[in-house]
Protein backbone atom coordinates (compact mmCIF):
# COMPACT_ATOMS: atom_id res chain seq x y z
CA UNK A 1 0.00 0.00 0.00
CA UNK A 2 2.89 2.21 0.90
CA UNK A 3 4.90 1.73 -2.31
CA UNK A 4 1.49 2.61 -4.39
CA UNK A 5 1.14 5.57 -2.36
CA UNK A 6 5.03 6.54 -2.74
CA UNK A 7 4.83 5.74 -6.61
CA UNK A 8 2.22 7.93 -7.13
CA UNK A 9 3.45 11.02 -4.99
CA UNK A 10 6.64 10.23 -6.60
CA UNK A 11 4.96 10.34 -9.99
CA UNK A 12 2.82 14.20 -8.65
CA UNK A 13 6.44 15.81 -8.28
CA UNK A 14 8.13 14.68 -10.93
CA UNK A 15 5.50 15.72 -13.17
CA UNK A 16 5.33 18.97 -10.93
CA UNK A 17 9.53 19.26 -11.84
CA UNK A 18 9.11 18.63 -15.75
CA UNK A 19 5.37 20.47 -16.07
CA UNK A 20 6.83 22.48 -18.79
CA UNK A 21 8.65 19.55 -21.14
CA UNK A 22 6.52 19.02 -24.73
CA UNK A 23 6.58 15.07 -24.55
CA UNK A 24 4.68 15.66 -20.75
CA UNK A 25 2.01 17.56 -22.57
CA UNK A 26 1.38 14.95 -25.41
CA UNK A 27 0.21 12.14 -22.58
CA UNK A 28 -3.29 13.32 -22.63
CA UNK A 29 -4.51 10.58 -25.02
CA UNK A 30 -2.67 8.07 -24.18
CA UNK A 31 -3.98 8.23 -20.28
CA UNK A 32 -7.34 7.64 -21.78
CA UNK A 33 -6.08 4.30 -23.33
CA UNK A 34 -4.05 3.07 -20.48
CA UNK A 35 -7.47 3.65 -18.31
CA UNK A 36 -9.11 1.84 -21.00
CA UNK A 37 -6.89 -0.93 -20.84
CA UNK A 38 -6.57 -1.00 -17.26
CA UNK A 39 -9.87 -1.50 -16.91
CA UNK A 40 -10.17 -4.50 -18.99
CA UNK A 41 -7.76 -6.22 -17.18
CA UNK A 42 -9.99 -5.52 -13.98
CA UNK A 43 -12.68 -6.88 -15.97
CA UNK A 44 -10.95 -10.33 -16.77
CA UNK A 45 -9.91 -10.53 -13.32
CA UNK A 46 -12.98 -10.53 -12.24
CA UNK A 47 -14.18 -12.47 -14.65
CA UNK A 48 -11.95 -15.19 -14.02
CA UNK A 49 -12.11 -15.20 -10.23
CA UNK A 50 -15.36 -18.23 -9.56
CA UNK A 51 -16.16 -16.45 -5.93
CA UNK A 52 -17.12 -13.28 -7.09
CA UNK A 53 -19.14 -14.39 -9.87
CA UNK A 54 -20.89 -16.65 -7.92
CA UNK A 55 -21.67 -13.65 -5.67
CA UNK A 56 -22.40 -11.24 -8.58
CA UNK A 57 -26.01 -10.82 -7.49
CA UNK A 58 -25.41 -9.73 -4.34
CA UNK A 59 -22.58 -7.62 -5.04
CA UNK A 60 -24.00 -6.15 -8.15
CA UNK A 61 -27.30 -4.81 -5.45
CA UNK A 62 -24.79 -3.28 -2.88
CA UNK A 63 -22.54 -1.67 -5.87
CA UNK A 64 -25.72 -0.21 -7.22
CA UNK A 65 -27.15 1.24 -4.25
CA UNK A 66 -23.97 2.66 -3.09
CA UNK A 67 -23.56 4.10 -6.55
CA UNK A 68 -27.22 5.39 -6.28
CA UNK A 69 -26.58 6.86 -2.99
CA UNK A 70 -23.64 8.99 -4.16
CA UNK A 71 -25.04 9.94 -6.83
CA UNK A 72 -28.20 11.29 -4.53
CA UNK A 73 -25.40 12.99 -2.19
CA UNK A 74 -23.64 14.39 -4.92
CA UNK A 75 -27.00 16.58 -6.40
CA UNK A 76 -28.30 17.00 -2.89
CA UNK A 77 -24.40 19.06 -1.96
CA UNK A 78 -24.64 20.51 -5.47
CA UNK A 79 -28.28 21.90 -5.18
CA UNK A 80 -26.90 23.35 -1.41
CA UNK A 81 -23.99 24.89 -2.99
CA UNK A 82 -25.52 26.78 -5.78
CA UNK A 83 -28.93 28.00 -3.45
CA UNK A 84 -26.36 29.15 -0.34
CA UNK A 85 -23.46 30.65 -2.54
CA UNK A 86 -24.94 31.36 -5.91
CA UNK A 87 -28.61 33.34 -4.80
CA UNK A 88 -30.89 34.88 -7.85
CA UNK A 89 -30.28 38.31 -8.54
CA UNK A 90 -26.54 38.80 -7.46
CA UNK A 91 -24.67 39.80 -10.06
CA UNK A 92 -20.59 37.72 -9.08
CA UNK A 93 -19.08 39.57 -12.30
CA UNK A 94 -17.08 42.59 -11.99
Amino acid sequence: MFTIIGTMFTGIILGYIFRNMDFLRKTEKTISYTIVLLLFIMGLSVGSNDRIIENLGSFGWQAAIIAFSATCGSIIAAWLVLTLFFKKGESHEG
